[in-house]
């Protein structure tokens, strides 16, 4: 009797020993390739390196943000005036001139340029002449640029006349003299009509 019962619990654990792992894979069928490995539980793993020489390339996030344009000249304050233009005239010189034997020509004059001001009695041409002037870079250089020293010039004496110009042309210091006294000087001034008076 005894016997005939442990086989019956013998046969028993057997059959439910066999079916539970029937049951366990009876569950969906996957219509993809079945892997062999072991599979993992845990989080997939990110494609992008974190860590290590790699961990810098990594993806932009986007592209750059452009740079904020500047207001239309309705928009910056009522003005009217764009950027890059210029607050005041580039242009103001103080022009002295005396001993000149010219009526009207000796005094002292001011003189602005873009747009044409002052008291200069010849302030639009002598405006059109700075310009013409600086043009070239020769010009630039060389309208207010003394007589350099140990120049040879003629013994030509053309006048007690003088003047002195100070101020600004063209954004530039201006502080220079000028005089008849020998050839040079006088090509010099003849060079700065009709900033200067013609006294010729």
């Amino acid at each position: 009797m005894l016997r005939r019962l442990a086989l019956t619990a013998v046969v028993s654990l057997a059959a439910l020993a066999t079916a539970v792992p029937a049951s366990t894979a009876s569950g969906p069928v996957s219509s993809g390739p079945v892997s062999s490995g072991p599979v993992s539980s845990g989080p997939v793993p990110s494609a992008v390196p974190t860590t290590g020489p790699f961990a810098a390339a990594r993806p932009s996030l986007g592209p750059l943000p452009l740079p904020v344009p500047p207001l239309p000249g309705f928009l910056d304050g009522g003005e009217g005036k764009g950027t890059g233009e210029a607050d005041e005239v580039l242009t103001r010189l103080t022009v002295s001139v005396e001993n000149t034997g010219v009526a009207g020509a000796d005094g002292t004059f001011e003189l602005e340029c873009g747009p044409t001001g002052g008291s200069h009695p010849q302030g639009q041409a002598a405006c059109d002449r700075l310009a013409e002037a600086g043009a070239t870079r020769a010009g630039r250089q060389e309208l207010f640029r003394p007589t350099p020293e140990g120049t040879m010039c003629t013994m030509i004496h053309g006048g007690d006349a003088t003047a002195r110009i100070v101020g600004t042309w063209e954004g530039r210091a201006v502080d220079t003299t000028a005089s008849r006294r020998d050839g040079c000087e006088i090509a010099r001034w003849n060079s700065l009509v009709p900033v200067l008076p013609d006294v010729r």
